[in-house]
């Protein structure tokens, strides 16, 4: 498995030595996130869309259906339903009520923690 890590410096990004190198970010969008999986892979930027993109779509149906996807090592995702609550608008001061909903939460795994700090 090959392991990359992501440094940080100037204005632009590139490849070099099959790692991304990402510069003056605090944040990965999509098509950097593409092109970091197809670095580390050896997948086209294609295939590494579409496995992103696969990825995305299987993940959103499972958590519609409240299952819980886990990846061990890396982190689980589930839903959790919110109850309806009393708010105020920030304008106008007045109170309102927010209603119920379903949020989508993420735990990290141990691994992926340890790696983190």
């Amino acid at each position: 498995m090959f392991t990359c890590e992501l440094e940080r410096a100037s204005f632009t990004f590139g490849i070099t030595n099959k790692c991304l190198i990402y510069k003056n970010q605090n944040k990965m969008n999509k098509a950097e996130l593409i092109d970091a999986i197809a670095a580390s892979s050896k997948l086209t930027k294609a295939d590494s869309k579409r496995a992103l993109d696969a990825f995305i779509e299987v993940t959103t149906k499972a958590l519609k259906k409240d299952d819980r996807v886990a990846l061990v090592g890396f982190g689980s995702f589930s839903t959790s339903k919110r109850a309806a609550r009393k708010g105020r608008n920030p304008q106008t001061g007045k109170e309102i009520t927010i209603k119920a909903k379903k949020v989508v939460k993420f735990k990290a795994g141990t691994e992926l923690s340890s790696k983190v700090k």
